[in-house]
């Protein structure tokens, strides 16, 4: 018995020392049999093929290279897993598409790369307007690619990103020089491959937990099981990918739209879920400023836009009924919530509170809320509520020293969470966001899109908010007509984006390469 536990012990060891990259090839090449399952069961033989293969064949090379890598030291440099972290969402949406081409066979290989590429990261850019054109099985395959993106975030955030003080947390306390919870963490050295197990192991069953649980509640709520476990597997990853081609004039019911509402939550701070990042206050969520200023724009933007359209209403004698006014402030609530957190699922409300005021809703506002994001450490992409707020109290402070020059701040619960210059950091990360927009806008427009349909493609890419290309223009930009060029940039931008710049600069930077 001993000797079994031994051997469980050392397989265990062996695959722990494996490099990084290869372990996520592994799990993504496993979980095509969840889809080679579901489509045996719906009568999708072709589909059901693919992905068997696809997924025997993964099997099969990462059994291979495992056992070529047997008896190797194992090299963990300092960067080594955030090199694997960007190789993933670089050459591993390559080997995804295989069996989404395999499947699909009336698409070519750059639409399929481009899809798993926006599911990986993410992002949730429809690429096929049509939802009728994909099976249930692909539905299910990019909903879940997308879930599986979101928990190696979720997983990468305090593994990977937090160690290295990027994604966030390099405005916090922690990542401050003489800090002592940085020397601290300095002299214990945990492995990064440590640091990786323990914070699977951690999240893992969290992530799964909830999951489930919402897949329960939008099941007893109406929805159909695929549809249920599509919305659930998005909510969590704010994905925003959905087999009905999203959540507006689908029949998803109030109901739904409550419980994943609720959910969304979860994305505004890493606090809802987890202590694990060293950057909790003592006074807990509520103190949070992360929490309080995504509640905060949840309010207060609906309650803008339900005003306007009030005023909208009142001008063009429109009816003011209890039911109509309330369904308007709950179509704009569900809505605000679902973009700042990178969903960008719309709600079904939405174009009836347009029709009650009279008005048109600018895009403008969805586009802002997405570049604010969620929180630090969680699925949302966009620049973080953190940052935002680290340049809030700056600009607070500065208004306060116009009237008391010689005033002394008093850090509190919530400025002990952020470092002394982290507005400055924060500021050189909105440049380098701005600098990035810039770009990704110039050499789209060098391909041939306009200038409006550049902006708003490259703010939906970098800030993870695919659904921005439907509803933000004045028109729905349809990618699939984009040149293989114009795919190629736009899945460059949803790669920087779900990683950001700073962590790209870290690669390039051979200092810490050396170190």
């Amino acid at each position: 018995m001993r000797d079994g536990m031994r051997g469980k012990q050392s397989i265990s060891q062996h695959v722990a020392q494996l490099p990084l990259f290869l372990l996520i090839f592994g799990l993504f090449s496993a979980s095509m049999i969840i889809p080679a399952i579901f489509a045996v069961v719906t009568d999708d033989l072709l589909a059901s093929r693919s992905f068997f293969y696809a997924c025997l064949l993964g099997v099969i090379v990462f059994a291979m290279i495992a056992v070529a890598h047997a008896g190797r030291a194992p090299r963990h440099g300092t960067l080594g897993p955030l090199l694997s972290l960007f190789s993933s969402f670089v050459f591993l949406p390559a080997i995804l598409a295989i069996p989404f081409l395999e499947a699909l066979p009336t698409t070519r290989f750059i639409n399929a790369y481009f899809d798993m590429v926006s599911s990986i990261t993410t992002t949730g850019a429809a690429l096929f307007d049509d939802p009728g054109r994909l099976s249930d099985t692909l539905h299910l395959w990019r909903a879940q690619v997308a879930w599986m993106g979101g928990l190696m975030m979720w997983i990468a955030a305090s593994a990977i990103l937090a160690p290295l003080h990027l994604g966030g947390f390099e405005v916090t306390s922690q990542a401050e020089p003489g800090n002592t919870i940085s020397k601290r963490s300095s002299m214990g050295q945990v492995n990064p491959r440590t640091r990786l197990l323990r914070s699977t192991y951690a999240l893992a069953p969290t992530y799964l937990a909830l999951t489930l649980l919402l897949w329960l509640l939008l099941i007893a709520n109406g929805d159909r099981s695929l549809v249920a476990v599509s919305h659930a597997m998005s909510v969590m990853a704010t994905s925003g990918i959905s087999p009905l081609g999203g959540t507006h004039d689908t029949g998803v019911g109030f109901g739904s739209e409550a419980v994943m509402m609720l959910f969304m939550l979860f994305s505004l701070s890493r606090l809802t879920f987890s202590k694990d990042t060293v950057t909790a206050t003592q006074g807990g969520l509520w103190t949070d400023p992360e929490f309080r200023m995504g509640l905060a724009l949840i309010i207060g933007v609906p309650l803008i836009l339900f005003t306007r359209h009030f005023l909208g209403a009142f001008d063009v004698e429109a009816g003011t009924e209890a039911n109509e006014s309330g369904s308007a402030l709950w179509g704009a609530m569900f809505t605000v919530t679902s973009f700042l957190t990178t969903t960008g699922f719309v709600s079904s409300s939405w174009g009836q509170a347009q029709s009650w005021s009279g008005l048109e809703t600018p895009g403008l506002i969805l586009m802002g809320l997405a570049l604010v994001g969620g929180g630090v450490a969680t699925t949302a992409g966009g620049v973080k509520l953190l940052r935002v707020f680290a340049l809030y109290r700056n600009g607070v402070r500065e208004l306060e020293r116009l009237v008391h020059p010689h005033s002394v701040s008093g850090a509190g619960a919530v400025g002990r969470r952020l470092q002394s210059n982290g507005a400055f950091i924060a500021w050189i990360f909105f440049m380098l966001f701005a600098l990035s927009l810039a770009a990704v806008t110039l050499l789209l427009t060098l391909v041939g899109a306009s200038f409006e349909d550049a902006m708003v493609m490259s703010v939906a890419t970098l800030a993870t908010t695919g659904p921005l290309i439907e509803f933000a223009a004045d028109a729905p930009i349809t990618l699939i007509e984009l040149s293989d060029v114009a795919k190629v940039i736009l899945c460059g931008a949803m790669v920087l984006g779900r990683l950001e710049t700073l962590a790209i600069i870290a690669l390039l930077t051979p200092n810490l390469w050396r170190g």
